[in-house]
């Protein structure tokens, strides 16, 4: 009656998957990339016509501690995904950044040692620019025309240190970002004016998840 949907909802189709999911997003009409708490990274594909979900491509050792087959070697949960097609982009709690082509069956670009602390969530600031958030409450840019394994700027609030779990980017303005943390703090960045942000509120009394297409400035909701 106010224009939203009818009826209940429907399920249409699922699949099992191998661990927590960690993350999901689309990465185009019809594929869904899923972050595993095992450290896999799976692409799925939708078939509409006969409502059913199939495993496009998969890279299952895309986050770990120590190396592949070493003695030494476990699992790490992929903990974020964002995607840009053609491109897909993975963090962990390993502290190791993937840059992946869903028509590639290894990595274009990996970043090992990229942070020392669990990245929680990544979003793309434009094409060849990403920005991940850590356990210890940094920002961090990427840029992957970049040679090394440093990034082009790190931001942080001062005093204690929270966790920021989540990240996104504003739809229009590529310079703005909004993050979401461990202490219930949703915060405004321009990454263009130092290190601080520029605006913050307690949105919440428990730790932000998520942080989608809304984003506050100056105590309005856009």
């Amino acid at each position: 009656s106010d224009g939203g949907f009818e009826g209940d909802h429907q399920l249409l189709c699922d699949i099992r998957h191998h661990g927590d999911v960690m993350d999901l997003q689309f990465f185009d009409q019809e594929r869904i990339v899923a972050a595993s708490s095992t450290g896999c990274v799976t692409l799925f594909l939708h078939h509409p016509n006969n409502q059913t979900l199939s495993v496009s491509q998969q890279w299952t050792t895309a986050h770990y501690h120590a190396g592949p087959g070493s003695p030494s070697y476990s699992s790490a949960p992929c903990t974020g995904v964002v995607c840009n097609s053609p491109e897909i982009v993975t963090v962990g709690e390993d502290g190791r950044i993937n840059l992946f082509r869903a028509d590639h069956k290894e990595a274009i670009k990996t970043i090992d040692n990229a942070d020392s602390s669990t990245l929680h969530a990544v979003t793309f600031l434009r094409t060849p620019e990403i920005l991940t958030v850590n356990s210890i409450g940094q920002l961090k840019i990427w840029d992957f025309r970049q040679q090394g394994n440093e990034p082009s700027q790190i931001l942080s609030l001062t005093g204690d240190r929270a966790p920021l779990h989540c990240v996104d980017r504003h739809p229009n303005q590529q310079h703005v970002v909004a993050t979401g943390g461990q202490d219930g703090m949703l915060s405004i960045w321009d990454v263009r004016q130092g290190t601080m942000p520029v605006s913050l509120l307690k949105a919440h009394e428990a730790e932000s998840k998520y942080c989608g297409n809304k984003y506050v400035f100056g105590g309005q909701t856009i």
